[in-house]
């Protein structure tokens, strides 16, 4: 898949853990990369601690990842990432705002839907 972010385009790829050794390494379940303009998500079913869940329930998971990865790419294609003024852990790289983004925004575009006010 491909995704345009701030015209920039990104590949969206999923992939098995035991195939990108970032999952492991970093303890992670997905990632974007501002440089390859990729947005990688784990097969979470691919994931030793995620074998025994339920196909369903991994998608599900592996959607909100990938929202996740969307926010941190249109945090660095604004420039937001670098205007942080603290390197590593900025307010454009803070976790708990992007998760707040990524898991919030299906019911903020709902209620923007049926207040008519998207467009």
């Amino acid at each position: 898949m491909k995704a345009n972010i701030l015209g920039t385009q990104y590949r969206v790829l999923f992939k098995n853990y035991n195939d990108d050794p970032l999952f492991k390494e970093r303890g992670i379940d997905g990632y974007h990369d501002s440089i390859s303009r990729e947005i990688v998500v784990c097969r979470k079913k691919t994931s030793p601690m995620w074998e025994k869940e339920t196909e369903e329930y991994c998608k599900t998971a592996e959607k909100e990842i990938l929202r996740h990865e969307v926010i941190h790419a249109f945090l660095s294609e604004s420039g937001l990432d670098a205007s942080s003024y603290i390197y590593n852990n900025g307010w454009a790289k803070n976790e708990e705002m992007v998760d707040f983004f990524a898991l919030q925004f299906p019911k903020i575009v709902e209620v923007f839907e049926k207040l008519g006010c998207l467009r």
